[in-house]
């Protein structure tokens, strides 16, 4: 499989392609960034390690390299501000990010390419670019909520003093301000959160809280997350390079599910090969299901405000 990160001199791009690298999974990684500079030294100080983790081709370029590529990540973008929410950036980065797309329009992409966006506000910015890019909304999608949901299972484990792999949990909706942590499936090893000791909603609440907050926490003390979302967009790539149809929380254009429709936004998602696969729809506590129709009309009048509907 090939994959090309549009941003790839970045932070979240540079630290997907090191998460790809030491994955192993994936038989090329082509970064793609208008730094020209920049995107050539992190793809050399890749190629150096390269001994040590996988047989893999990795090297730099303009945005002619996307039209091999099975997989095109866009992370490019202008970083939020740690008093900025999500959704306010959308107005400085929707210009920049429909640069990107007539790029991606004008060299092409290969018969069933899977565009994903990370790009913040990623709801809206995925749905613009399956309106931009005229493919089949199975193929566009966005990083969603994958993030906001490792930081809940890790933060929620760490708390609980368990290991992060046995936490079950996911957070829905936009991500941003109007995420829905989905409490009422969360697990540990298999066991209800509720009846496992040591838990209470006290400490619910508390996880829930500097969930919600983390990104900003991370933006004001580093600049920015890298690590995390680098984890997180190769966890999605090797489900779709492998085929996995595992069920993650995936950003991607709806038609019904939670009654949510013509909006991008995270649910439960199967994905494989081919992209989106399947939507899953649960049943959720109401105060759930409200907060869940909430998010998705908050979404729907962004888009609605700032595309024009388009």
């Amino acid at each position: 499989m090939n994959v090309s990160i549009i941003g790839g001199g970045g932070l979240v791009g540079s630290c997907a392609a090191f998460a790809l690298q030491a994955g192993g999974i994936v038989r090329e990684i082509a970064l793609v960034d208008v730094n020209q500079d920049l995107v050539e030294g992190q793809s050399l100080d890749l190629l150096h390690g390269s001994s040590l983790t996988a047989d893999q081709k990795i090297y730099a370029g303009g945005t002619e390299l996307v039209k091999d590529s099975d997989v095109i990540v866009i992370t490019a973008g202008l970083r939020r501000k740690p008093d900025e929410s999500r959704l306010d950036l959308i107005n400085r980065n929707v210009a920049l990010f429909k640069n990107i797309l007539e790029d991606v329009k004008r060299v092409g992409t290969k018969p069933g390419a899977i565009v994903f966006v990370v790009s913040n506000p990623v709801d809206v910015l995925t749905y613009l670019a399956m309106k931009e890019l005229g493919l089949p909304p199975q193929q566009v999608i966005g990083l969603g909520t994958v993030l906001d949901t490792t930081r809940l299972r890790s933060m929620l484990a760490a708390r609980l003093d368990v290991p992060p792999t046995q936490v079950s949990t996911l957070i829905l909706g936009e991500h941003g301000d109007s995420m829905v942590p989905i409490w009422s499936a969360a697990q540990i090893g298999g066991l209800p959160l509720e009846k496992f000791p040591g838990c209470n909603p006290s400490l619910i609440a508390e996880v829930e809280k500097k969930t919600r907050g983390s990104g900003a926490e991370v933006i004001k003390k580093k600049g920015g997350a890298g690590f995390a979302v680098g984890v997180s967009i190769a966890d999605v790539v090797h489900c779709i390079a492998l085929d996995q149809r595992r069920i993650l929380p995936v950003s991607s254009l709806q038609n019904g599910a939670f009654g949510l429709r013509d909006v991008c936004i995270s649910v439960p998602t199967v994905m494989g090969r081919s992209g989106v696969m399947q939507h899953l729809e649960i049943e959720l506590w109401p105060k759930e299901q409200l907060a869940l129709t909430q998010s998705g009309k908050v979404l729907r009048e962004t888009v609605d405000k700032v595309l024009g509907g388009n």
